[in-house]
């Protein structure tokens, strides 16, 4: 109850009235990122299989990076993860092969998945180019999300 007398404000309810607006306005920023983060998480739903991951093995860095670059230049990926220092032991024309290499990691949406192979025909050095992939049953949704927006932007 509010009393009023003396041209002055009296009571507990201006008090709390106060201390609520008080701390309302000092925690705004957190309550602001909480919401965002909320809302940014239930993005549409994640299709499955709709984003792939592929694995392209190359024998340097020089290569490594001239693939990846390009084909995040392109919007055939969003990422590359360059993996150094892996050893891939293969049969070869008749021959156990032995060699030292480097393994892209990307990330794509697997209806980019034929282009991509396209580009690393076209920019690797060896005559058979490795490229596999598979299919992302389930991920973090605001990654998955980004993967689409990334290679799909301008495209929707």
């Amino acid at each position: 109850m509010v009393l009023v007398y003396d041209g002055r404000v009296r009571g507990i309810f201006p008090l709390i009235f106060f201390l609520f607006v008080g701390v309302s306005l000092y925690f705004m920023p957190v309550l602001f990122s909480f919401f965002r983060r909320a809302f940014t998480t239930m993005a549409e739903p994640y299709i499955t299989g709709s984003a792939s991951m592929a694995f392209v093995t190359v024998p340097n860095m020089e290569v490594a990076k001239k693939i990846a670059h390009g084909l995040v230049s392109q919007k055939l990926v969003a990422c590359v993860n360059i993996i150094p220092g892996i050893t891939s032991v293969y049969e070869w024309e008749g021959k156990i092969e032995e060699d030292s290499e480097l393994l892209l990691m990307l990330k794509t949406m697997t209806s980019k998945v034929d282009a991509v192979s396209d580009f690393v025909r076209k920019n690797h050095p060896y005559s058979v180019a490795e490229v596999i992939s598979a299919k992302i049953d389930n991920g973090n949704p605001p990654y998955l999300k980004w993967i689409s927006d990334v290679t799909m932007a301008g495209q929707k």
